[in-house]
């Protein structure tokens, strides 16, 4: 079996450190946070995090320079937040995250903000149908945490 070059292979363990840090470095900055957020458009928000007076922050996590430059849907998220970061590990060269996004560099510890994006603010309907799927689909969470035996009827 032939293995692949470094920058090529999967580096799971690495973007699970860095979603837990960007994950916590959102929850000190007074955040709450739900991983693998759906949104209308058909996209999946790494990171999706919302503040206290309803602010809502997408944090994308990236690994390696492979996994950022095969995924260049970043644009895409910025319809859907106010703010839009890139996580990403000390080892990344982060001069290739664009100056429209904000950077964070993390590790399973926690991260810090290098920089931060503008502020676009989202129209008041979607941040509300967003809030309200945000708010269902953690509930859901939480329910099939307390009741794994559940069958849905439809």
């Amino acid at each position: 079996m032939v293995t692949p070059p470094l920058a090529r292979q999967a580096r799971p363990e690495i973007t699970v450190a860095v979603c837990r840090g960007a994950c916590r470095l959102m929850r000190q900055s007074g955040r709450t946070v739900l991983l693998e957020m759906p949104l209308p458009d058909g996209r999946r928000a790494d990171i999706f995090a919302v503040a206290a007076n309803g602010e809502i922050t997408i944090v994308e996590t990236k690994s390696s320079i492979e996994d950022w430059r095969v995924d260049s849907k970043w644009p895409d998220y910025l319809d859907w937040c106010d703010m839009l970061y890139v996580a990403v590990p000390v080892d990344f060269p982060q001069a290739l995250i664009p100056q429209e996004v904000g950077l964070i560099v993390a590790d399973a510890y926690g991260g810090e903000f290098l920089r931060h994006p503008p502020k676009r603010a989202v129209v008041a309907a979607r941040r509300k149908s967003l809030l309200i799927d945000c708010a269902r689909l953690a509930s859901e969470r939480l329910a099939r945490i307390e009741d794994p035996d559940f069958v849905e009827l439809i």
